[in-house]
């Protein structure tokens, strides 16, 4: 039962006839995985703690650089060479001291993310780099889990979720061939600051209404962003019978 504080709190979330207190339940019964808290797992970890997500599990084995600050908007000056998930831990006990945080300074690996994702009901992909994507992927379809992806550069991005409880979804590998794939960084092709911002908003509200039981999730679709020309595009995705991880 949600408490007096907690029914103020959330009172406008709550309010909606899609979520009401029931979904309410559901958010602060709920362990997120949250991998990369950059550009994108700025806003994730910001917005499913502020919605009222009981625990995220924030992995990143990065610490605070001045030059991440244009758009990685959880981290602040005065915690500059600082790990990003401890940072990250602040900022969350600032906003909503009722989300618990457990912070995990390594790169994920096997061993850990299956440990990981053993316990969680969400896992939202916020890293930079394939071999990353692959491993969450693989680790959404062995443990049943959905995956919610983002991904950002320049001044474009990109929202899709997997999740393997539904037979026709695809998985990342139907989509994305291992070999071949390089990664394209924003230290290297630069990202306007808030288009992560929105990106990783949508990744939060797939998230939150994944959880809440609510709306239509992105599986089956890939949402693109232009954000040069404010186009949205979504784009059909099916199953590969021959993906070596899901087919």
């Amino acid at each position: 039962m949600l408490t007096d504080d907690e029914l103020l709190r959330y009172s406008r979330q709550i309010m909606l006839p899609e979520v009401d207190i029931a979904g309410q339940e559901k958010l602060r019964e709920a362990t997120v995985l949250v991998v990369g808290l950059g550009g994108l797992g700025s806003p994730v970890a910001m917005y499913l703690a502020a919605a009222g997500v009981g625990k995220l599990v924030l992995v990143d084995h990065d610490q605070v650089d001045l030059s991440n600050l244009q758009r990685q908007i959880i981290h602040t000056t005065d915690r500059i060479g600082c790990d990003k998930v401890r940072s990250a831990q602040i900022a969350i006990a600032q906003l909503n001291p009722e989300c618990q945080v457990q912070t995990i300074t390594a790169q994920l690996g096997h061993e850990n993310g299956d440990t990981l994702a053993g316990n969680c009901q969400v896992i939202v992909d916020c890293s930079d780099n394939f071999q990353v994507r692959f491993l969450l992927n693989r680790l959404s379809v062995k443990h049943q889990l959905p995956l919610v992806s983002g991904a950002a550069i320049r001044m474009e991005g990109q929202v899709s979720v997997y999740d393997p409880r539904q037979p026709d979804s695809p998985c990342y590998r139907c989509l994305y061939q291992e070999t071949g794939a390089e990664d394209q960084r924003c230290t290297s092709n630069g990202v306007l600051a808030p288009v992560v911002g929105v990106i990783g908003a949508l990744q939060a509200t797939e998230t939150v209404k994944l959880i809440a039981g609510i709306g239509d999730s992105l599986v089956g679709r890939l949402v693109l962003v232009d954000f040069l020309t404010m186009e949205f595009r979504s784009i059909r995705l099916k199953q590969d019978a021959t993906c070596p991880v899901c087919g």
